[in-house]
């Protein structure tokens, strides 16, 4: 099973895909990680990205969340089901800045530097994506493709795979 979850900052991504992976035995994969390098600190060429995909996919079975990127949107094709997390905009807003905080408290760890300028960034994005997010959705509707749509905290709680 090939499961590609999706939605914007602060959706339940990585939560979701933990859970999965412990349930059912399967490695999850985070994109941030695929595009980025963090052991040698750089970001990975969209050929160097490309192949850690390949790798991956190799495998029967996989996890991979994240914020899909342009670049990345092979994995629509490569996924036999997409988990979309479509969360409340008040809800992420919420769980950006808790998250911020127990990051700079040292309480939950980040892959990236906690700061204000990637506080900023946070709230950007999803700014960007509220604006963008028909479109977005446009996009992954792909025909053929099992798509799940979350839209709450409790259903991703009790979510498992059918």
């Amino acid at each position: 099973m090939k499961i590609l979850i999706i939605g914007i900052v602060a959706s339940g991504k990585t939560t979701l895909a933990k859970k999965l992976s412990k349930e059912y035995n399967i490695k999850h994969y985070e994109i941030d990680l695929i595009v980025h390098d963090d052991k040698d600190n750089y970001k990975r060429t969209n050929e160097e990205q490309q192949n850690l995909i390949k790798r991956i996919n190799e495998n029967d079975n996989w996890i991979i969340e994240g914020t899909l990127r342009k670049n990345l949107f092979n994995l629509l094709q490569l996924a036999d089901i997409i988990i979309y997390l479509d969360i409340p905009l008040m809800v992420r807003k919420r769980r950006i800045l808790t998250r911020f905080i127990k990051q700079k408290l040292r309480i939950e760890k980040s892959n990236y530097k906690p700061d204000l300028k990637m506080l900023k960034n946070m709230y950007k994005w999803t700014k960007d994506f509220e604006k963008n997010k028909k479109e977005f959705e446009n996009t992954i509707s792909k025909p053929g493709k099992k798509i799940i749509v979350l839209k709450s905290k409790k259903e991703i709680e009790s979510f498992k795979i059918q």
